[in-house]
């Protein structure tokens, strides 16, 4: 519900926003880059608004997965968490998770909730405790994955609409073009600059946008990726040392 709320409110702001900057380009002097682009037509509002969706995006995945790092190194926090738990201080390691607060410090304080449990209920069978601390990864990563994931579908769906936008634009211009040059006589050398001019500026904000989008859906995919191998790696670790009793 908020996330549709997010997204409809993003929308409606964003075109708005174009809408009035391609009004706004209108009444600048003909000579500007400005004008220029003001004559690529309707169409070229449709893909500022796609771009600022874009960089609305990039700015909240940027903000959310920095707060998904949480506070300090993490390569550190591991390691440190690492020494708790050979050493068997399992309070000091769930104190270190509730500091770090990242999602990796979650899915892990997870795995130690579960095994303080399973100590309190006296369970020493090693196979039973490695199965319900391994579920407890799997619980707890199905919670912080869609916010690690979050709009990036959103990303990818805007690189892809973004390219078939200004593809649309192209075409409508590329109509115009040829509508001037099928007039009887001499073709009209106004409405065939203007729609050669709308058909790159539409081509070229398009590809802009798919651009941008194609891009940071990549380079978040890897940090979201990464993230997701170092859950992994982190919970293997943990939960087959405190799995074999390896701790003091």
């Amino acid at each position: 519900m908020k996330q549709g709320f997010f997204t409809g409110l993003l929308i409606v702001v964003t075109y708005a926003v174009s809408l009035g900057f391609y009004a706004w380009m209108g009444t600048t002097p003909p000579e500007s880059m400005f004008h220029a682009v003001w004559k690529g037509g309707p169409v070229v509002s449709v893909l500022m608004a796609l771009i600022m969706m874009v960089i609305a995006y990039i700015v909240e995945r940027i903000i959310a997965l920095n707060k998904a790092s949480g506070k300090g190194n993490i390569p550190q926090f591991v390691q440190s968490l690492k020494q708790d738990i050979e050493n068997g201080s399992i309070d000091e390691a769930i104190a270190k998770c509730d500091d770090h607060q990242s999602s990796l410090s979650a899915v892990l304080r997870a795995v130690l909730d579960r095994y303080r449990k399973m100590v309190s209920m006296n369970v020493t069978d090693r196979d039973k405790k490695i199965s319900e601390m391994e579920k407890a990864v799997e619980e707890a990563t199905v919670m912080e994955m869609p916010l690690l994931e979050k709009n990036l579908v959103a990303i990818s769906t805007i690189a892809s609409i973004s390219t078939m936008v200004g593809l649309l634009g192209t075409t409508l211009g590329m109509i115009r073009a040829f509508a001037a040059m099928a007039t009887s006589g001499a073709p009209d050398a106004v409405q065939l600059s203007m729609g050669i001019s709308e058909a790159l500026f539409n081509t070229a904000l398009g590809i802009v946008g798919g651009i941008m989008g194609i891009v940071t859906y990549n380079v978040f995919t890897n940090k979201v990726d990464h993230f997701n191998y170092m859950i992994d790696e982190a919970a293997f670790y943990i939960i087959q040392t405190l799995g074999t009793g390896k701790t003091q």
